[in-house]
């Protein structure tokens, strides 16, 4: 079963009368006025009796001993409060998601620029500020490693080493080699999540001694535990509430900006404050790892692939984070959607003194994406094949085997996808077009001259994993309650933009039929439900919800079904109203209710997976996710500017849940794929921070977003997901990069290996 649209504008309900309703509908996110009046309480927003505010100073070295820090001077300056280093820590000193190896002030070493010192409290944050600044550090600078290559022989910059892990996977028989071979060398740049609310959070003391944390958390109880740990407390004392997440496209918060914020508060007794600048955030938070990719693609005569060789390099920056998970990701994924029955893969994350790397959208698999699309175009000219056609005769199906061993068993529906982008229709040419209704690369003002405007046209497909992997515990629990015709859900699944609420809404209108649906605040006084990340909550937190419906349900009907004499699966629920197959039973769910309150909290906890074995051998994944997109572009030949015409996109999504969601969805992700491709790139010159601002940072805008063409959505349900429901936002992302990138060297000639495109690489080549 397959749904078609020919934009990625959703359909209005049909009446006016026939609101929103259940699964499958365009139910609005109750927070919508709220966001678009400005009245959301952000954490930025927030406000205590007695307030002071903190600010964090932060190392201007990317490699530095620190031979003694002087913190009299600040502490004499009028309305300072405390200022805290790391001789105040009295718990754990270092933090960590992932591996505990991040400092909480650096103490000895910096090993990035930006890294916390210390911090201050102050009832001005002006007076914040000064403080921080005259806070005296003297260091001893040392030269830093910024050269991922360069950190294997390097000495070590942590206790833990440079290399952070090493993958090799083995697939095959080494000695076979195709009639047929290409190779390619690409770089992957650093792109940074940029939030659009920069970090802040509120810390207020309780009188038992404990603190109570007010920040944008996405994944509050992990954050409760580190915190916990640095305060030398346990974690019942301390009380992470999450205020509103101004977008989050990785795990947007950073340990670093609320682990001082509790120290503060816990020193001075008084509610601490911080709201970072936008340039503290660029350099305090996690970023995409940037990623050295080399390949060698081996086919037959047919264009069948017969072996693909790789080396995957990924710059973790100063600490570990989630470089592991990202190898797993870019390791696994090295030889994308297609079927390569030899496979030989080296991947490396090493630690160097640049901006640590992390989660973000669609870790690893982007990057290894553009290198395997490049190089299939490779494969596609030097055979004389259509892009499309080449990637056709290799394209994955259900029941085959990833390089790693495991079977695909879920919907791998990947021919279809690109069929659909490809028969999809193409935009009109501007010749065909009036002269104001078309643009220039360089926008309507341009400097270019229609005569040196190339059209491409470029192919990729791409793929992600769902929920976490290699033995990740995904567990997630939800209650539900309901009385008077109100339900109420308590889950402390975190809403970054996926719409969780609004799905909770639906499922349990859908299961009660009951209209009023409350999703209450997600804090840690609630069962934990994990990070906010590969479309985890659709899955495992919507499966609890589904779960402990179902269970009210099942206690609303029982008696129902004991007085007539039948089993509740004989009875349904439709628009509140309880009636029996055979229509004896007919009453509503109000009455049926008769005052009572019922509830059920349940649990859902997808099949384990297990972690890659010394070869990269194992069933490491839940699911995956699968797109197609087309890409279509304008290229200034001389000047090297590149405007996106179009992006057509097919995506495998499993069951449509809310259609407007969903579409908001795929188009974020791709505009978010565009900047990857042609804008977004964090420089760190010898270490340090180039312009750590949104101007200097070259974020695409809504103008330039491009038009985007949601073609087909398959809906082939994962039998093992909770409504059969598939990851929607990371695909996105990890395919459009590479499907510009292949337009752009349809257009010029050029081999386009490096990511951001510079505009001397969609300069034509001579003979193009």
């Amino acid at each position: 079963m397959s749904s078609e649209a020919a934009t990625a504008t959703p359909t209005a309900p049909a009446t006016p009368e026939a609101p929103p309703h259940g699964l499958g509908a365009s139910l609005t996110a109750t927070d919508v006025p709220a966001k678009t009046e400005g009245t959301f309480p952000y954490a930025a927003d927030l406000w205590a009796e007695g307030l002071l505010w903190a600010a964090i100073l932060r190392s201007p070295h990317p490699h530095a001993r620190i031979t003694s820090i002087d913190t009299s001077e600040a502490l004499k300056m009028p309305g300072v409060h405390a200022v805290v280093t790391h001789e105040d820590v009295p718990g754990d000193a270092a933090h960590g998601r992932r591996v505990a190896d991040r400092p909480v002030f650096a103490s000895e070493v910096v090993r990035h620029h930006g890294e916390p010192i210390a911090a201050v409290a102050a009832d001005h944050p002006d007076t914040a500020r000064m403080a921080a600044a005259a806070v005296m550090v003297e260091y001893e600078v040392l030269e830093p490693v910024t050269d991922p290559e360069q950190a294997f022989a390097a000495e070590p910059l942590h206790p833990d080493g440079n290399l952070i892990r090493h993958i090799p996977l083995r697939y095959g028989d080494p000695e076979v080699v195709g009639e047929t071979v290409v190779e390619g060398l690409y770089r992957i740049g650093r792109q940074d999540p940029a939030p659009i609310g920069a970090e802040a959070g509120l810390a207020v003391p309780r009188p038992d001694g404990g603190v109570e944390l007010y920040v944008a958390s996405t994944d509050p109880h992990t954050d409760r535990d580190l915190a916990a740990a640095c305060y030398g407390l346990t974690p019942d004392r301390v009380k992470v509430v999450v205020t509103g997440v101004p977008g989050a496209t990785a795990d947007r918060e950073d340990p670093g900006f609320q682990l001082p914020l509790g120290l503060l508060a816990l020193k001075t007794g008084c509610p601490v404050k911080l709201t970072a600048t936008r340039e503290e955030s660029f350099l305090g938070h996690a970023h995409r790892h940037p990623t050295l990719l080399r390949y060698r693609h081996h086919a037959d005569a047919d264009g069948r692939l017969v072996k693909v060789e790789a080396q995957i390099l990924l710059d973790g920056g100063a600490y570990a984070d989630a470089s592991s998970e990202s190898l797993a990701a870019a390791v696994s994924f090295a030889c994308g959607p297609y079927v390569v029955p030899h496979a030989f893969i080296e991947g490396w994350a090493v630690r160097t003194n640049n901006p640590p790397s992390g989660h973000v959208r669609g870790e690893g698999a982007m990057q290894v994406c553009a290198a395997y699309e490049a190089q299939m175009d490779k494969l596609a000219a030097k055979l004389d094949l259509e892009p499309a056609e080449l990637r056709l005769r290799n394209v994955m199906a259900t029941g085959d085997i990833l390089p790693t061993g495991q079977t695909v068993t879920c919907p791998a529906p990947v021919a279809e996808l690109l069929r659909s982008v490809r028969d999809y229709p193409l935009p009109p040419l501007p010749k065909d077009t009036p002269e104001e209704e078309w643009l220039l690369p360089g926008g309507l003002e341009g400097a270019g001259e229609p005569g040196a405007i190339r059209r491409g046209v470029g192919y990729a497909l791409g793929m992600v994993h769902m929920l976490g992997a290699e033995g990740t515990d995904e567990v997630s629990t939800a209650t539900v309650k309901v009385q008077d015709g109100v339900a109420t859900v308590i889950c402390a699944a975190v809403d970054t933009g996926q719409g969780f609420p609004t799905l909770a809404r639906q499922i349990v209108q859908e299961t009660l039929g009951v209209d009023e649906v409350h999703v209450a605040p997600a804090d840690t006084d609630q069962p934990p439900s994990g990070p906010a990340c590969h479309s985890r909550h659709t899955w495992v937190s919507g499966g609890a919800v589904e779960r402990a419906a179902k269970m009210v349900r099942t206690q609303l009907l029982q008696p129902l079904a004991a007085k007539f004499g039948m089993s509740t699966e004989l009875l349904q629920i439709t628009d509140g109203k309880i009636t029996s197959y055979d229509g004896v039973l007919s009453t509503t769910v109000m009455e049926a209710m008769d005052g009572k309150e019922l509830w059920a909290t349940a649990q859902c906890r997808p099949h384990p997976t297990e972690p890659l074995d010394e070869t990269g051998q194992g069933d490491a994944f839940v699911g995956l996710a699968f797109a197609a997109i087309r890409a279509v572009v304008d290229v200034d030949v001389e000047l090297g500017s590149i405007r996106v015409v179009e992006l057509a996109i097919a995506q495998d999504v499993g069951r449509v849940l809310n259609p407007a969601q969903l579409a908001a969805r795929i188009e974020a992700g791709v505009t978010q794929g565009v900047g990857a491709a042609l804008t977004e790139n964090l420089r760190t010159p010898r270490g340090l921070v180039r312009h750590p601002n949104l101007t200097g940072y070259a974020l695409p805008t809504s103008l330039d977003a491009p038009d985007i063409r949601i073609v087909k959505l398959v809906e082939e349900r994962d039998v093992v997901a909770p409504f059969g429901a598939k990851a929607a936002s990371a695909v996105p992302v990890v395919t459009s990069p590479a499907a510009v990138a292949a337009a752009v060297r349809a257009a010029t000639g050029r081999p386009v290996n490096r990511l951001p495109i510079r505009p001397q690489a969609a300069v034509a080549a001579p003979n193009a």
